[in-house]
């Protein structure tokens, strides 16, 4: 499970440190690929075999499904982080995501989220009341 909130920084390769908390669960190999809200979604290898296999049941004659996977596949990347822990984000997926240098990397359950720090930030003060007001919806009796 990944949680938490890190602000680590995009040198000028493109490339990403990630937290350490997370590194060895991370160390065997990674896919980032675009997320909702102009986020970038990172999975460790084992979840995105797991999302590619609930995609590969889907009816492929539902139009849904068909634009859904050819975004998330299209757009995905491999990665190894290096020994540093440390990973290279494409150019095409930094520039999905506006990232430039200050980054938020949010665990978010089953994976972790790279976001444009003032994106982060934008999105999380307007979402403070849908949260609030989402919680008894979402998690009825909690």
């Amino acid at each position: 499970m990944f949680l938490g909130t890190h602000a680590p920084r995009l040198d000028t390769k493109g490339r990403l440190f990630l937290p350490a908390k997370y590194r060895d669960e991370l160390s065997g190999g990674l896919v980032i690929t675009k997320g909702q809200e102009r986020c970038l979604y990172v999975f460790p290898m084992a979840e995105f075999e797991r999302i590619t296999e609930a995609l590969r049941a889907a009816p492929v004659t539902a139009k849904a499904v068909r634009d859904y996977s050819r975004v998330f596949f299209a757009s995905a990347s491999d990665e190894v982080p290096d020994r540093q822990g440390r990973i290279t984000i494409p150019p095409h997926l930094r520039g999905y995501a506006g990232l430039d240098r200050d980054c938020v990397v949010i665990g978010a359950n089953t994976r972790l989220e790279i976001w444009d720090a003032r994106a982060w930030a934008d999105y999380e003060a307007d979402q403070e009341q849908v949260f609030a007001d989402l919680a008894e919806e979402v998690l009825p009796g909690v």
